[in-house]
C-alpha cells in the first residue's frame, strides 16, 4: 500500500441478492485510532471489490463486512503520487502541498469513442497543456456527436429499459481506464454525472434510478485521486430534474465519498448557488472575467471559467473564436486570480470534433496557453485579484489623498473601486491584474496599446518588472529595482502582459 495511491481487495462471493449496483460492502481501515468507512462494490463474475484511498502513511488494519467477509492488515509506505486536488481559499493545492493551477480542456465524449480514436487522443494530450479534462459519464447527442457509444452504464432489463440495478461491468472497467490513464499524465479527470443532450433515456430517469446510478458511481470511483464531481453540464435545461434533485444529489454524493472529492455544478444560463456549503468551486459559463475579483471575494471559492467558448469554425456561435481570442480568454481570466477550460470545434470531414470526441488538436490556442501555464507557475504563489490603486478626478485634497500623478495634476489615487462604482464604470476593457502577497504582481493589458504605463508597487520592496508579449510568447526586462509608483515604456501593441516579481 502507497500514500496516495489506490489499495483494492478483491473478494469472491455469490451474485448479490436484489440490486448488483446496491450490494452490500462495508469496510473500516483503520490507522493509528483513527478509522475510515469506505463502501465495496460488485463488479461481476462474483467478484467484489473494495478500494481504499490512504492518505497518511502507516500500519491500517482492515475489516470488511456484509455480502462478503474479510479482514487484514497493510502497511502504508511512502509513494510518488501527490493525493487528491484540494481547495485552500479561492485557489487549488494537491493534498501533499504542492501547487495545482488547473488549465483545462473539454472532450465531452471522450470514453464513447472506438478504441482507436481513444487512443489517439490521449497521444494528442500527452504532449498538450492541459491538466485536467472535463468529460461525461453518459453519452452526448449533439451536433457533431451522433455516434453510438461502444457500451453503455447499465444493463437493458426483458422490457429493453435501462436497468440501473445491473451494471454494464465493461463500461465502467473502460471509464476507469481512461481515468487513470489521464492521472497518469498528471491529467485531473471532471467527472460529468448528468446532462441534457440525450436520445437514450439517461436524461430521464427517474430519482430513484438517479440515485441508484449515483451511489454506485461513487463508491466505485471515489477512491482514485484524480476525479473530480461535476454534477452537470448544464444543469439548468436538464429538465427532468428539480431544485430539490440537486440538493439531493449533494448528499449522496457527501454521503458516498469518504475522501470529499471536489463538487461544482456547470450552468447554461442561470448559475448555480455556488454558496452552498457542498459545493468547493464555481464552474462558470461566460466571459465576464472583469467579474472574477468580485465573485471571487464574494464565495471565497476558486472561479473556472469552464466555458469561455471554443477555437473553432462551427456556426454555432460560441464555437468559432480564433485562437488568439481563446489564449486572451484565458490571460484574462489568470491574471484576475481566476481559471479557464478551453475547447476546439474546428468542422472535419469526419465529423471529429475535438470539443465533443476528442482525436487530434488542430488550433493554435495550446500553444499560447502553454506559453501562459509556464508563466503562472513560474510564480512564488497563487494569484488573487489585485484591486490595484486608480486614478480618479481630483476634485479636492481635503480626504488627504495623495495626487502624484505629476503628469496630470487633475486627478489623484483611489486605492481602490468599489464593485458598484466599477459596475456604474463598465471597465471590462481595464486591464487584470493579480497579485501573490507583496511578492508578485501581474497586469495583462488585453486590448489596450499603451505606449507608456506605470504599476503601483509597495515601497518597501525592490522588484524585476518584465514585459510579456503573449502573442510573440516572449519575455523582457523592463527594469529592476523598481519600488513604488514606476513609469515604463510600453510598445503600443494590444495582449501585452507586465510582470513584477520582488527580489528582496
Amino acid at each position: 500500500m502507497k500514500q496516495y495511491e489506490v489499495f483494492e481487495l478483491v473478494l469472491n462471493g455469490q451474485l448479490p441478492e436484489g440490486s448488483e449496483a446496491l450490494a452490500q460492502v462495508n469496510a473500516v481501515f483503520t490507522c493509528d485510532g483513527q478509522e475510515k468507512e469506505v463502501k465495496g462494490f460488485y463488479d461481476g463474475n462474483g467478484v467484489y471489490k473494495v478500494r481504499f484511498l490512504p492518505e497518511k502513511c502507516g500500519m491500517y488494519s482492515w475489516r470488511v463486512s456484509g455480502t462478503v467477509a474479510a479482514e487484514g492488515s497493510e502497511e502504508c509506505v511512502p509513494g510518488e503520487k501527490h493525493g487528491l486536488v484540494r481547495t485552500e481559499k479561492t485557489h487549488f493545492v494537491y493534498e501533499d502541498g504542492t501547487r495545482y493551477i488547473p488549465f483545462g480542456t473539454t472532450i465531452y465524449a471522450l470514453i464513447h469513442q472506438e478504441d482507436a480514436l481513444v487512443r489517439e487522443t490521449m497521444e494528442s494530450l500527452r504532449t498538450a497543456p492541459f491538466n485536467k479534462v472535463r468529460h461525461c459519464v453518459f453519452p452526448k447527442s449533439y451536433d457533431f456527436n451522433q455516434n453510438e457509444p461502444p457500451c453503455y452504464a447499465f444493463e437493458k432489463d426483458a422490457e429493453g429499459n435501462w436497468d440501473v440495478n445491473r451494471p454494464n461491468y465493461r463500461f465502467w472497467e473502460r471509464l476507469e481506464k481512461a481515468i487513470l490513464e489521464l492521472a497518469d499524465m498528471g491529467i485531473e479527470s471532471d467527472l460529468i454525472l448528468f446532462h441534457p443532450y440525450d436520445r437514450w433515456g439517461f436524461a430521464s430517469m427517474t430519482a430513484e434510478e438517479n440515485e441508484i446510478y449515483l451511489r454506485y458511481a461513487v463508491r466505485r470511483l471515489s477512491a482514485l485521486p484524480s476525479v473530480w464531481w461535476s454534477m452537470a453540464n448544464e444543469y439548468d435545461i436538464c429538465f427532468a430534474k428539480t431544485t430539490e434533485d440537486w440538493a439531493r444529489f449533494e448528499e449522496i454524493i457527501k454521503e458516498e465519498d469518504p475522501y470529499g472529492h471536489l463538487l461544482s455544478n456547470h450552468y447554461c444560463m442561470k448559475p448555480y448557488d455556488n454558496s452552498r456549503e457542498n459545493i468547493t468551486h464555481l464552474s462558470m459559463q461566460n466571459i465576464l472575467f472583469y467579474k472574477a475579483p468580485q465573485w471571487i471575494r464574494e464565495y471565497k471559492k476558486p472561479l473556472i471559467y469552464d466555458e469561455c467558448c471554443y477555437e473553432g469554425d462551427i456556426y454555432l456561435s460560441w464555437g468559432n473564436i480564433s485562437a488568439e481570442e481563446m489564449v486572451h480568454r484565458f490571460w484574462c481570466a489568470y491574471c484576475d486570480g481566476a481559471f479557464a477550460t478551453h475547447g476546439e470545434t474546428y468542422l472535419s470531414e469526419d465529423d471529429v470534433l475535438w470539443w465533443a470526441k476528442g482525436g487530434k488538436l488542430k488550433g493554435k490556442s495550446p500553444e499560447g496557453i502553454a506559453f501562459l501555464r509556464e508563466v503562472m507557475e513560474s510564480l512564488p504563489g497563487a494569484l488573487e485579484p489585485w484591486d490595484e490603486p486608480v486614478w480618479m478626478l481630483y476634485e479636492s485634497d481635503a480626504d488627504g489623498q495623495e495626487n502624484n500623478m505629476a503628469e496630470n495634476p487633475f486627478f489623484k489615487l483611489r486605492a481602490s473601486l468599489t464593485d458598484a462604482e466599477k459596475d456604474a464604470l463598465d471597465l471590462k476593457d481595464s486591464a487584470y491584474c493579480g497579485h501573490y502577497e507583496e511578492k508578485a504582481f501581474i497586469k495583462y493589458y488585453g486590448i489596450q496599446q499603451l505606449a507608456r504605463s506605470c504599476m503601483f508597487l509597495p515601497k518597501d520592496h525592490t522588484y524585476r518588472i518584465e514585459l510579456i508579449d503573449t502573442r510573440e510568447q516572449k519575455k523582457s526586462v523592463l527594469m529592476n529595482g523598481a519600488s513604488g509608483t514606476v513609469w515604463f515604456d510600453m510598445p503600443g501593441k494590444e495582449k501585452m502582459a507586465v510582470l513584477a516579481v520582488a527580489e528582496d
